[in-house]
């Protein structure tokens, strides 16, 4: 190494509160996105050797944790619906009209989020979220660089169109 890059473990764990966000943003369940990261920093470890130290880890990471979730997503289909007992309505424990609106529109985002298709959906997260280029998004998904802007294009518009925004 040219420069001095903190250790293998300690890149991984700087990355860890980023996993764990484009984990929920797939899953949408907290303990599935726990059991998503935990995976992912298994098979990162089992890995480590074919991590280039000179490079990135988020998209290295990233990509070990999409990948958890095909695997994941394949095995659910096998085995039918699961209900998640944790999802039960919270009650709201705050007033204030500002408060109100924000959690609207935030529920009203991830039910536009969940409409998208899960290809825009991705790039959409990945490059917005967690601030990874464009070349990042290509080499996680696996797709050609056209292709992710492309996809994030249409995924800002359908988005737009489905708050209402102009």
């Amino acid at each position: 190494m040219s420069r001095t890059e903190p250790p293998f473990e300690e890149r991984l764990i700087a990355v860890l509160p980023n996993l764990f966000r484009f984990a929920l943003s797939l899953c949408r369940a907290r303990d599935v996105a726990e059991d998503l990261v935990q995976i992912t920093v298994m098979r990162a470890l089992e890995s480590q050797g074919s991590f280039d130290p000179e490079t990135r880890i988020e998209p290295w990471s990233f990509r070990i944790l999409r990948n958890a979730w095909i695997d994941m997503t394949r095995r659910r289909a096998t085995r039918g619906p699961e209900a998640d007992i944790d999802e039960a309505a919270e009650a709201v424990g705050e007033d204030g009209r500002r408060v109100t609106e924000a959690r609207l529109m935030v529920d009203a985002t991830e039910q536009a989020l969940d409409t998208l298709p899960a290809s825009q959906r991705e790039v959409l997260i990945l490059v917005c979220y967690e601030e990874m280029s464009y070349s990042e998004t290509s080499e996680i998904l696996g797709v050609p660089l056209g292709t992710v802007m492309s996809r994030l294009s249409r995924a800002r518009i359908a988005l737009a169109e489905a708050l209402g925004l102009e």
